[in-house]
């Protein structure tokens, strides 16, 4: 027997090795772990032979032995025939081949019997590195075993040994059979765990574990280790984070609520009412007051957080005294006061007005004019904020938008307008102005109220200039023929407008709309066709929302129907991904976007009306007719079709 077979002759495995790697020989029992065919390894670069999650670590060993001619070792993991991998410590020693001078490497398998501890030495150093606890557990002991890692881990575990009942007591009674049936899987590795676990010293902990069976050591023991992770910090971010969404959109929903409360009062009580109610919940303060103007004098009401003992003095004031309100309401300027000091400091003529006793250690004052562009203020809302609140730049912008609504519909109420007429008021006021001068484009919008204004609806058009020079178009049409309708439709636009700020992708858009609307509950859908369009080479991507079919219209008078994809209406079905599609607008030519009052009604089917405003379309392109003409060209149609919906065109031509 020659030197070779003696180092290939033990019982663990073993194997002989060139310089680079190749099998030269190997015993049974390395062909067994390997889990190949001896004949078959031999020739083969050993790294090879071993699982992908292990080649690295092999090949690192061979390179280091053979090129520092010292012996090199490393636990490595080999697949065990009964699931479990097997954990074993490889030694390789470089060797000279008994036959000549060449220099092999010899692999072999150590014998760790009287040391598996040193087989944990990688699993603890991992552990640590990923910030991660491990232990061991012995069933027949019923007792686990604390092996070390992170030590913020170590510090909720402070016993190194102990018995499985003390741990189960410590755990959420929720959450103890899924650790017992983590302990009693036969898996090789379990998935991740979610456990409650009470410390002595900083109460409970979100923990996360898994368990794996590993045999130590070839021919050595099986043993069930664990992992384990605290998530509690983790969870804590993310409970703050869903509390923070949370009361995000609880803001949202009152704040769309205020809105649609406004846009609804229809006369100046019911206006007080919203106001009172809803002013100082919306916006966090303990109490609020509301100040009109009736025929030069304030008239005054406050909520429940202020008496009306505190503010008579207010009440049928001049409104040229000196005084923030009045000169809130003078000016139409907003005033924040958040101290005694500052109130002295701007208005000393009224140190002796009663309301300055809710000024200083406790209490700051918001004041803000109910004002509508180009009129004089109405009135003025003013809040109540706790000790040392500072309202942020995003709700002084919200207040003074409310305000601004509440100033609209108070004017509204004293012309005595109807509530239709007020809808209807605010939903032409919702719509933009297009965008002028457009290099190489014309656009022009049309919107008319169906039965000659007596009614009210939710069709709406927008569009905008994006920072990178392309344009953004929309045409869209909120579900009802009603005050609400319309309030929806001004939601639904806003929304959109402030996401394709962010967003090019007019699916995209539409996605995250959808889920906005569906996530509020909103009680009405919307349909809406959205492009985005370079003015540049013509490009344009668009996508629809359960919405009309675009037209496109060419020079020579020819026009075709164009279905956008996308999907269904928005606000209705959550998760929906609203696919999109990419053309070409050539020159003179146009797209004409629509709502369904124009195309369609009783005496005239969907498919019909598209094609007669595509034709028109394409004979005013023919007949060298800009956008505005071929708006209005368009819209005339409409008399044609006998129904009583509201009608909205927008026409976009390539110059």
């Amino acid at each position: 027997m020659d030197a070779s077979d003696e180092l290939l002759r033990g019982a663990d495995p073993a194997a002989l090795l060139t310089l680079d790697g190749v099998v030269g020989g190997l015993n049974a029992a390395m062909a067994t772990v390997l889990g190949w065919p001896a004949e078959q390894c031999l020739g083969h670069t050993f790294g090879d032979l071993w699982p992908e999650s292990q080649r690295i670590s092999v090949d690192s060993l061979l390179d280091h032995a053979a090129r520092t001619k010292t012996v090199a070792m490393r636990v490595l993991e080999f697949p065990g025939r009964g699931g479990a991998p097997v954990a074993c410590l490889i030694e390789a020693r470089p060797v000279k081949d008994p036959t000549g001078d060449e220099q092999l490497v010899w692999v072999h398998a150590l014998d760790t019997h009287n040391d598996l501890t040193s087989l944990l030495i990688p699993f603890r150093l991992a552990t640590v590195a990923a910030d991660l606890g491990l232990w061991m557990y012995s069933p027949h002991r019923r007792q686990l075993e604390w092996l070390g890692g992170a030590p913020a881990l170590a510090a909720t575990f402070p016993d190194p040994n102990t018995y499985l009942p003390t741990v189960i007591s410590a755990v959420h009674p929720d959450d103890q059979a899924a650790l017992r049936q983590l302990l009693r899987s036969a898996s090789p590795q379990t998935p991740w765990v979610s456990l409650r676990y009470l410390t002595p010293h900083d109460g409970w902990h979100q923990l996360a574990a898994r368990t794996g069976r590993i045999q130590l050591g070839y021919g050595g023991p099986e043993r069930i280790f664990g992992v384990v992770r605290d998530d509690t910090k983790q969870e804590k971010r993310k409970k703050q984070a869903r509390a923070a969404l949370a009361a995000e959109r609880q803001r949202a929903k009152d704040t769309a609520d205020f809105s649609s409360a406004l846009i609804t009062a229809s006369t100046e009580q019911e206006l007080q009412q919203v106001v009172l109610t809803r002013l100082a919940a919306t916006f966090g303060a303990s109490g609020a007051l509301l100040a009109l103007v009736d025929e030069g004098r304030l008239r005054v009401s406050t909520d429940a957080g202020i008496t009306m003992r505190e503010v008579e003095f207010l009440h049928r004031m001049p409104l040229d005294r000196p005084g923030p309100i009045p000169e809130a309401i003078r000016t139409g300027k907003s005033w924040f006061i958040p101290d005694r000091k500052n109130y002295i400091h701007r208005w000393p003529q009224a140190v002796d007005y009663p309301l300055i006793g809710r000024l200083g250690p406790d209490y700051a004052v918001s004041i803000t004019p109910l004002s509508e562009t180009g009129n004089q203020p109405l009135g003025a809302w003013t809040v109540f904020y706790p000790r040392g609140y500072r309202p942020s730049l995003d709700e002084q912008t919200l207040m003074g938008t409310l305000a601004d609504l509440a100033g609209q519909a108070l004017r509204r109420i004293r012309l005595q307008q109807a509530r239709v007429e007020l809808a209807m008021a605010l939903q032409q006021t919702m719509l933009p102005t297009l965008p002028e001068h457009l290099p190489g484009l014309e656009v022009a919008a049309r919107y008319r109220p169906s039965r000659d204004g007596l009614d009210i609806g939710g069709d709406w058009y927008d569009a905008f200039v994006m920072p990178d020079g392309a344009v953004v178009l929309e045409i869209g049409d909120a579900q009802g023929h009603d005050v609400d309708a319309a309030a929806f439709m001004g939601q639904v636009c806003s929304f959109m407008r402030g996401i394709a700020a962010h967003e090019a992708h007019p699916g995209a858009v539409l996605t995250s709309t959808n889920e906005l609307l569906v996530t509020k509950g909103a009680a009405r859908f919307a349909s809406c066709t959205m492009l985005h369009l370079d003015p540049r080479d013509g490009r344009v991507t668009g996508a629809s929302a359960g919405h009309v079919p675009l037209l496109y219209a060419r020079k020579d008078g020819s026009h075709s129907i164009r279905e956008l994809p996308g999907g269904p209406v928005l606000g209705v079905v959550p998760g929906t991904e609203y696919r999109e599609e990419t053309f070409t607008l050539d020159q003179d030519s146009a797209l004409v976007m629509v709502t369904d009052g124009l195309v369609e009604g009783p005496g005239l089917t969907l498919d019909a009306g598209l094609e007669r405003a595509g034709t028109l379309a394409g004979a005013a392109l023919h007949d060298g007719l800009n956008a505005e003409e071929t708006a209005d060209r368009i819209l005339d149609a409409a008399v044609a079709v006998d129904h009583l919906d509201d009608v909205a065109v927008l026409v976009v031509r390539r110059t």
